[in-house]
């Protein structure tokens, strides 16, 4: 049960970034604004299913700074994506509203790549901290993005 619940978590977040992949590959006008938003949640679905795995219950918030920072705990070393997840929390309400953020093309390709690089590093940490908790003589489950298996 607890590894289905953690693979909804990914899933969610791998969904997310497909989709705003997907909507990158439109021809101009692109909604960047959209592919921001769908980046910053994907992000958001990787920091909650690590929440998730170390037993916290994740909060209803969209700032990713928040998230991470209840992940300390983890012994994560999370320098590396701080600045990205600050750039994309600014993406998690306003761009659900016009006029609010002059968001380019440029932004968007940054986003994209954030989110994929907080994808990846998380699913690392994941994938670590599963192999750690696997009992002595077993290899743990590593999560395959587009499959259930985690």
């Amino acid at each position: 049960m607890a590894n289905e619940l953690l693979q909804e978590w990914l899933a969610k977040g791998e969904e997310e970034l497909r989709s705003a992949e997907y909507l990158a590959t439109m021809r101009h006008p692109t909604p960047d604004d959209t592919i921001c938003y769908l980046c910053q949640q994907s992000a958001e679905k990787y920091i909650k299913g690590l929440l998730f795995l170390m037993d916290i219950e994740p909060p209803r918030s969209h700032d990713l700074e928040e998230l991470i920072t209840m992940c300390s705990q983890s012994g994560i070393d999370f320098s590396f994506i701080l600045a990205k997840l600050k750039i994309l929390t600014k993406y998690s309400v306003i761009t659900r509203y016009p006029n609010e953020l002059n968001i380019t093309n440029d932004d968007m390709h940054m986003a994209l790549q954030y989110a994929s690089d907080i994808k990846d590093f998380l699913i690392k940490a994941i994938t670590e901290r599963l192999e750690a908790e696997a009992a002595p003589g077993e290899q743990g489950q590593k999560y395959r993005p587009g499959t259930s298996a985690i």
